[in-house]
Protein backbone atom coordinates (compact mmCIF):
# COMPACT_ATOMS: atom_id res chain seq x y z
CA UNK A 1 0.00 0.00 0.00
CA UNK A 2 2.27 2.77 1.34
CA UNK A 3 5.88 2.71 1.40
CA UNK A 4 8.29 5.48 2.71
CA UNK A 5 12.01 5.01 1.56
CA UNK A 6 14.84 7.62 3.52
CA UNK A 7 12.40 10.92 3.74
CA UNK A 8 13.81 14.00 3.93
CA UNK A 9 12.54 17.02 4.34
CA UNK A 10 12.87 20.88 5.59
CA UNK A 11 10.41 23.89 5.89
CA UNK A 12 12.01 27.56 5.90
CA UNK A 13 15.63 26.02 5.89
CA UNK A 14 15.10 23.86 8.57
CA UNK A 15 15.04 19.78 9.01
CA UNK A 16 11.78 18.50 9.98
CA UNK A 17 12.07 14.65 8.23
CA UNK A 18 15.58 13.24 8.44
CA UNK A 19 15.61 10.09 6.85
CA UNK A 20 12.23 8.48 7.56
CA UNK A 21 11.26 4.73 6.00
CA UNK A 22 8.49 3.44 7.32
CA UNK A 23 5.78 0.75 5.49
CA UNK A 24 2.31 0.06 5.77
CA UNK A 25 0.64 -2.96 4.57
CA UNK A 26 -2.87 -3.53 2.33
CA UNK A 27 -5.83 -3.29 5.01
CA UNK A 28 -3.32 -2.12 8.22
CA UNK A 29 -3.52 0.21 10.93
CA UNK A 30 -0.12 1.60 11.73
CA UNK A 31 0.15 3.91 14.51
CA UNK A 32 2.37 6.74 14.78
CA UNK A 33 3.44 8.18 17.96
CA UNK A 34 6.21 10.50 19.60
CA UNK A 35 7.31 13.80 21.55
CA UNK A 36 5.77 17.22 20.38
CA UNK A 37 8.11 18.29 17.15
CA UNK A 38 9.01 14.51 16.32
CA UNK A 39 7.96 15.11 12.70
CA UNK A 40 4.32 13.25 13.22
CA UNK A 41 2.04 15.82 11.61
CA UNK A 42 4.45 17.16 9.10
CA UNK A 43 5.00 13.67 8.20
CA UNK A 44 0.88 13.31 7.14
CA UNK A 45 1.17 16.64 5.38
CA UNK A 46 3.89 15.65 3.03
CA UNK A 47 1.66 12.39 2.51
CA UNK A 48 -1.13 14.51 1.12
CA UNK A 49 1.03 16.82 -0.80
CA UNK A 50 0.52 20.38 1.52
CA UNK A 51 2.95 23.27 0.17
CA UNK A 52 5.36 24.89 1.98
CA UNK A 53 7.80 21.70 2.62
CA UNK A 54 11.04 20.86 0.34
CA UNK A 55 11.31 17.21 -0.20
CA UNK A 56 15.30 17.18 -0.43
CA UNK A 57 15.37 13.30 -0.70
CA UNK A 58 13.45 10.24 -0.32
CA UNK A 59 10.29 8.95 -1.87
CA UNK A 60 6.39 7.93 -0.92
CA UNK A 61 4.97 4.81 -2.87
CA UNK A 62 1.17 4.63 -3.16
CA UNK A 63 1.10 1.33 -4.32
CA UNK A 64 4.27 1.47 -6.54
CA UNK A 65 3.83 4.99 -7.75
CA UNK A 66 6.24 7.45 -6.35
CA UNK A 67 3.37 10.53 -5.52
CA UNK A 68 5.62 13.42 -4.39
CA UNK A 69 5.06 14.97 -8.15
CA UNK A 70 1.28 14.13 -7.64
CA UNK A 71 -0.63 17.14 -6.94
CA UNK A 72 -2.65 17.26 -3.28
CA UNK A 73 -6.22 16.88 -5.75
CA UNK A 74 -4.19 13.81 -7.72
CA UNK A 75 -3.25 12.32 -4.60
CA UNK A 76 -6.44 12.69 -3.32
CA UNK A 77 -8.43 10.86 -6.45
CA UNK A 78 -5.71 7.77 -6.29
CA UNK A 79 -6.90 7.56 -2.43
CA UNK A 80 -4.99 9.36 0.16
CA UNK A 81 -7.09 10.99 2.63
CA UNK A 82 -5.94 13.57 5.30
CA UNK A 83 -8.31 14.42 8.38
CA UNK A 84 -6.66 17.65 9.63
CA UNK A 85 -6.24 17.89 13.76
CA UNK A 86 -7.91 21.21 13.47
CA UNK A 87 -10.11 20.96 10.68
CA UNK A 88 -11.11 24.73 8.57
CA UNK A 89 -14.34 26.21 9.46
CA UNK A 90 -15.09 27.98 5.91
CA UNK A 91 -17.97 30.38 5.68
CA UNK A 92 -20.22 30.90 3.50
CA UNK A 93 -20.08 27.06 1.71
CA UNK A 94 -23.08 25.17 2.59
CA UNK A 95 -21.75 21.63 4.08
CA UNK A 96 -23.92 19.67 1.69
CA UNK A 97 -22.79 21.78 -1.80
CA UNK A 98 -18.94 20.71 -0.45
CA UNK A 99 -19.28 17.04 -0.04
CA UNK A 100 -21.52 16.88 -3.51
CA UNK A 101 -18.91 18.93 -5.33
CA UNK A 102 -15.86 17.25 -3.66
CA UNK A 103 -17.25 13.73 -3.83
CA UNK A 104 -17.93 14.16 -8.05
CA UNK A 105 -14.78 15.72 -8.28
CA UNK A 106 -13.05 12.27 -7.35
CA UNK A 107 -16.02 10.50 -9.34
CA UNK A 108 -14.59 12.39 -12.36
CA UNK A 109 -11.08 11.79 -11.69
CA UNK A 110 -11.33 8.46 -11.83
CA UNK A 111 -13.08 8.38 -15.24
CA UNK A 112 -16.53 7.15 -13.09
CA UNK A 113 -20.27 9.06 -13.57
CA UNK A 114 -21.29 12.14 -10.80
CA UNK A 115 -23.62 10.90 -8.73
CA UNK A 116 -27.43 12.21 -8.92
CA UNK A 117 -28.78 14.01 -6.20
CA UNK A 118 -30.71 11.43 -4.64
CA UNK A 119 -28.00 9.13 -5.10
CA UNK A 120 -26.42 11.48 -3.22
CA UNK A 121 -28.27 11.89 -0.45
CA UNK A 122 -29.08 8.39 0.30
CA UNK A 123 -25.06 8.10 0.82
CA UNK A 124 -25.06 11.51 3.13
CA UNK A 125 -27.65 9.92 5.11
CA UNK A 126 -26.87 6.29 5.80
CA UNK A 127 -23.05 7.58 6.72
CA UNK A 128 -24.42 10.70 8.94
CA UNK A 129 -26.24 7.97 10.99
CA UNK A 130 -23.68 6.17 11.99
CA UNK A 131 -21.71 9.03 13.24
CA UNK A 132 -24.57 10.60 15.22
CA UNK A 133 -24.39 13.82 12.64
CA UNK A 134 -28.32 15.39 12.44
CA UNK A 135 -29.53 17.44 9.52
CA UNK A 136 -29.42 20.70 11.20
CA UNK A 137 -26.05 20.01 11.39
CA UNK A 138 -25.57 19.21 7.09
CA UNK A 139 -27.76 22.32 6.35
CA UNK A 140 -24.80 25.21 7.95
CA UNK A 141 -21.51 26.23 6.49
CA UNK A 142 -18.92 24.09 6.50
CA UNK A 143 -17.47 23.38 9.93
CA UNK A 144 -19.07 26.98 11.04
CA UNK A 145 -20.20 26.77 14.82
CA UNK A 146 -19.61 23.21 15.46
CA UNK A 147 -17.88 22.03 18.15
CA UNK A 148 -14.57 19.69 18.03
CA UNK A 149 -16.26 16.44 18.38
CA UNK A 150 -18.47 17.98 15.32
CA UNK A 151 -15.68 18.98 13.59
CA UNK A 152 -14.11 15.28 13.67
CA UNK A 153 -17.33 13.49 12.56
CA UNK A 154 -17.63 15.58 9.63
CA UNK A 155 -14.06 14.46 8.90
CA UNK A 156 -15.41 10.88 9.30
CA UNK A 157 -17.83 11.38 7.15
CA UNK A 158 -15.53 12.90 4.38
CA UNK A 159 -13.86 10.06 4.82
CA UNK A 160 -16.75 7.55 4.71
CA UNK A 161 -17.98 9.06 1.63
CA UNK A 162 -15.00 9.27 -0.64
CA UNK A 163 -13.62 5.64 0.10
CA UNK A 164 -10.08 6.16 0.09
CA UNK A 165 -7.66 3.38 0.46
CA UNK A 166 -5.01 5.07 2.35
CA UNK A 167 -6.53 6.78 5.33
CA UNK A 168 -4.56 9.86 7.42
CA UNK A 169 -5.72 10.75 10.59
CA UNK A 170 -3.92 13.29 12.38
CA UNK A 171 -4.38 13.60 15.76
CA UNK A 172 -8.30 12.81 15.45
CA UNK A 173 -8.44 12.44 19.50
CA UNK A 174 -7.33 16.03 20.30
CA UNK A 175 -10.10 17.95 21.77
CA UNK A 176 -12.43 15.14 21.90
CA UNK A 177 -14.50 13.79 25.13
CA UNK A 178 -14.91 10.41 25.36
CA UNK A 179 -18.58 9.92 23.69
CA UNK A 180 -17.09 12.06 21.00
CA UNK A 181 -13.63 9.87 20.86
CA UNK A 182 -15.93 6.95 20.98
CA UNK A 183 -18.66 7.88 17.76
CA UNK A 184 -15.44 8.66 15.36
CA UNK A 185 -13.71 5.29 16.45
CA UNK A 186 -16.61 3.27 15.58
CA UNK A 187 -16.83 5.58 12.57
CA UNK A 188 -13.35 4.58 11.32
CA UNK A 189 -13.56 0.77 12.69
CA UNK A 190 -16.77 0.53 10.83
CA UNK A 191 -14.45 1.63 7.43
CA UNK A 192 -11.45 -0.77 8.03
CA UNK A 193 -10.78 -3.48 5.29
CA UNK A 194 -8.54 -5.49 3.49
CA UNK A 195 -7.93 -2.66 0.75
CA UNK A 196 -8.09 0.19 3.10
CA UNK A 197 -4.95 0.96 5.37
CA UNK A 198 -4.72 4.25 8.38
CA UNK A 199 -1.64 6.04 9.44
CA UNK A 200 -3.01 6.94 13.22
CA UNK A 201 -1.38 9.40 13.96
CA UNK A 202 -1.81 10.49 18.53
CA UNK A 203 0.28 11.05 21.55
CA UNK A 204 -2.01 8.95 23.77
CA UNK A 205 -3.16 5.54 24.21
CA UNK A 206 -6.79 6.01 24.58
CA UNK A 207 -7.43 6.71 21.25
CA UNK A 208 -5.81 2.84 20.50
CA UNK A 209 -8.12 1.46 23.13
CA UNK A 210 -11.16 2.24 20.37
CA UNK A 211 -9.25 1.92 17.27
CA UNK A 212 -6.78 -1.18 17.45
CA UNK A 213 -3.61 -0.66 15.79
CA UNK A 214 -1.78 -3.68 14.13
CA UNK A 215 1.78 -2.07 14.33
CA UNK A 216 2.81 1.10 16.38
CA UNK A 217 5.73 3.33 15.45
CA UNK A 218 7.85 5.93 17.39
CA UNK A 219 8.87 8.69 15.45
CA UNK A 220 11.87 10.96 16.88
CA UNK A 221 13.70 13.85 15.41
CA UNK A 222 12.20 13.64 12.10
CA UNK A 223 12.27 9.31 12.15
CA UNK A 224 11.24 6.30 13.03
CA UNK A 225 13.08 4.74 15.81
CA UNK A 226 11.05 2.00 16.92
CA UNK A 227 8.58 -0.15 15.30
CA UNK A 228 6.55 -3.05 17.56
CA UNK A 229 2.87 -4.30 18.06
CA UNK A 230 0.22 -2.63 20.00
CA UNK A 231 1.48 -3.54 22.90
CA UNK A 232 3.96 -0.82 22.72
CA UNK A 233 1.92 1.41 22.63
CA UNK A 234 0.90 0.59 26.51
CA UNK A 235 4.67 0.98 26.79
CA UNK A 236 4.71 4.51 25.98
CA UNK A 237 1.93 5.26 28.47
CA UNK A 238 3.61 4.15 31.14
CA UNK A 239 7.53 5.14 29.90
CA UNK A 240 7.13 8.01 28.22
CA UNK A 241 9.32 9.24 25.27
CA UNK A 242 12.71 9.68 27.33
CA UNK A 243 14.57 6.63 26.04
CA UNK A 244 13.53 7.64 22.24
CA UNK A 245 14.79 11.33 21.99
CA UNK A 246 18.38 9.71 22.98
CA UNK A 247 17.72 6.74 20.14
CA UNK A 248 17.47 9.71 17.82
CA UNK A 249 19.46 11.79 18.94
Amino acid sequence: MLEINNLVVDIEDKRILNGLSLTVNDGEVAAIMGPNGSGKSTLSYVIAGKEDYTVLDGEILLNGENILELEPSERAAKGVFLAFQYPLEIPGVATMTFLKSVLNAQRKARDEDELTTPDFMRRVKKAAETLEIDQEMLKRALNVGFSGGEKKRMEILQMALLEPSFCILDETDSGLDIDALRIVAEGVNALRAKDRSFLVITHYQRLLNYIVPDTVHVMSKGKVVRSGGKELALELEANGYADYRELAA
